[in-house]
């Protein structure tokens, strides 16, 4: 990704405070973005399709041109799906990211083939991993503030997500 100088230090702030957070998965394990272990995952029934939760995204200060975008994503259903697109009004475009230490550098790329969703698991789109970027907001987003959503799967139906703005390190004000 070529980052133009004037959207470095932007850029940079989106990402302050992205560590992984403990008891997550880090990128690059074998079950980077899923939550826990098979015996885990049984034992926390998935209620039946495709369903969206925790949906946040990152306070953006003015002049900011993007905001990182994070959130769970529960597959209950029987066959693998994919997001494909997620879309908002409130930025010029979202788009699908991944995270991941490579060569003892932290990379980020852009998911052309969107997120896969593996059947009976939770992907958790988190600081450090998976997480979605809001580019361009058409205003800054400010603590307290909502940010509206469509999530656009590969097979399940579309869904309406409501994302609470946080500030800088996440927190709720």
């Amino acid at each position: 990704m070529k980052i133009p100088a004037t959207g470095l230090a932007a850029l940079l702030m989106a990402f302050a405070g992205c560590s992984q957070p403990s008891g997550t998965d880090a990128p690059g394990d074998d079950t980077a973005g899923t939550m826990g272990d098979d015996a885990t995952r049984a034992a926390q029934a998935l209620p039946p399709g495709v369903a969206a939760s925790d949906a946040w995204v990152r306070e953006v200060p003015a002049g900011g041109r993007v905001a990182g975008g994070y959130l769970t994503i529960a597959n209950g259903g029987d066959s693998d799906d994919r997001l494909l697109a997620v879309e908002s009004d409130q930025a010029a475009r979202v788009e699908i990211h991944e995270m991941r230490h490579e060569d003892g550098m932290m990379r980020m790329r852009h998911l052309d083939d969107g997120l896969p969703l593996p059947a009976g698991e939770r992907t958790a789109l988190a600081p450090g991993g998976y997480h979605l970027m809001f580019i361009e907001p058409v205003r800054p987003f400010a603590a307290g503030d909502e940010v509206p959503a469509t999530l656009r799967f590969a097979h399940a139906p579309a869904q309406q997500v409501v994302f609470e703005v946080r500030g800088p390190g996440g927190e709720e004000r």
